[in-house]
């Protein structure tokens, strides 16, 4: 029953970024000068680079998904021997790479920034704030916030794996839950990655 009250929320939350989608492009057709303009100070390798690392952390979650479905918990041999990984180990490579996503948007923000790509000011003289810059830092911010919600989400689950004295059907149940939403968080920015940076 989790797992079905997980896909309805999901599925509003899809509508939440197709509003998003929405916005992005209305106001990018009302404006194609500012966007031809301001999309030249993105650093697509960078984002793909970022991307990829995102996109992976995908396959190491399902991976773990795999191992909680099975039982283990932790791993059965050598650090090094992924094959015999747990839930745990799994997890913990997914953070970290869900850590380092959100690394690489700051490290990418400070250079827009730096750019003068900003998201709002008073209008004054000086502002170089842009609907371009609003849209960009709204768009990839509000995933963001869920990316970082995810690894929130990984933490409790971990911390559920080492509290526990016994892993239960209910732990297995939530790490299928959190990677239901870790995989929606990708697909996501897999569209907004296509939308922002290749389609320009």
């Amino acid at each position: 029953m989790v797992a079905v009250g997980t896909i309805i929320w999901l599925s509003s939350e899809l509508m939440f970024f197709a509003a998003l989608f929405a916005s992005y492009f209305t106001i990018r057709s009302v404006s194609p000068g500012l966007w031809a303009d301001s999309t030249e100070a993105l650093n697509v390798p960078f984002a793909a680079a970022n991307t990829t690392i995102l996109v992976l952390s995908s396959l190491t979650c399902q991976l773990g998904v795999f191992a909680a479905e099975r039982g283990q918990v932790g791993r059965s041999g050598g650090l090094l021997d992924f094959r015999k990984w747990g839930l745990r180990e799994w997890f913990i490579l997914t953070y970290v790479m869900g850590a380092v996503f959100i690394g690489g948007q700051a490290l990418e923000y400070a250079e827009l920034v730096h750019e003068g790509i900003t998201m709002g000011g008073d209008g004054g003289a000086g502002d170089t704030s842009t609907a371009y810059g609003s849209m960009f830092y709204l768009t990839t911010g509000f995933h963001g916030l869920h990316v970082t919600g995810g690894l929130i989400a990984f933490l409790f689950v971990l911390g559920r794996t080492y509290m526990a004295r016994k892993f239960t059907h209910e732990q297995a149940v939530s790490a299928i839950v959190v990677s239901y939403y870790w995989h929606f968080v990708d697909v996501v920015w897999i569209g907004l990655f296509a939308t922002i940076y290749i389609i320009k």
